[in-house]
């Protein structure tokens, strides 16, 4: 129980601050909205289908969106000092990193919402005959992408490099989440049956359990070397 706790704590907190400031949502809800407009004006439906394209857009958009909040996952910490008293307490180097990568999917996710509810308004985009069979790809896929993009957050928040450094070093790593993600979401889009995606959603899932353990393992030897 304590260290469900202590996870907790650092959801909450990190949830508090957004809330308070808003900085991370707001840029990525920015970034979503402006993507959708741009899209909106650029294809012609009466010549390209929106609804066949919509999953590569839609995954680019959450990707690339939620690199702009995942660089900030440490910044504030590091830049008053912050993050170096949450290593000297005594919680678990594992359980900040499941905190964060916690917070950062609940961010992630919300600006997901947004991201559906963009195309829906500007494609009239629907969830397809399966929503809950997509909800759990993009929640698989989501949660991958933020297992990753946490643990490199925290290796480039602490190099002269920034924000720059995390998409060379994450983006190589998502191909998976963006294969089986974008062709799940495509084949769920067009009305196939869900045991056609059977094998992309266990793919995801375990891409997202992976990451997720080399991330509580490695998390330790990235922000104490």
């Amino acid at each position: 129980m304590d260290y469900l706790r202590q996870v907790v704590a650092i959801v909450w907190k990190d949830v508090a601050i957004e809330l308070r400031t808003r900085e991370r949502v707001a840029s990525m809800g920015a970034f979503t909205i402006l993507v959708g407009i741009l899209f909106n004006f650029a294809i012609d439906p009466t010549v390209v289908d929106p609804a066949e394209i919509a999953s590569g857009l839609i995954w680019m958009t959450i990707i690339f969106g939620g690199m702009l909040g995942l660089g900030r996952t440490f910044q504030l910490e590091e830049e008053d000092g912050a993050f170096e008293g949450v290593l000297l307490s005594p919680i678990p180097r594992d359980a900040l990193y499941l905190g964060k990568v916690a917070s950062n999917f609940i961010l992630l996710m919300v600006v997901t919402a947004l991201v559906f509810g963009v195309f829906a308004l500007f494609f009239s985009l629907g969830l397809g005959e399966h929503p809950l069979a997509l909800a759990l790809v993009v929640l698989l896929g989501v949660l991958g992408f933020v297992a990753v993009g946490t643990l490199f957050a925290a290796i480039s928040a602490r190099t002269s490099m920034g924000d720059t450094l995390l998409p060379v070093l994450v983006f190589p790593l998502l191909i998976p989440v963006i294969i089986f993600g974008v062709t799940a979401t495509s084949s769920l889009f067009r009305g196939l049956p869900v045991s056609e995606v059977d094998g992309n959603i266990r793919m995801l899932g375990a891409f997202a359990l992976g990451a997720l353990a080399a991330g509580a393992v490695l998390f330790r030897h990235v922000v104490e070397d």
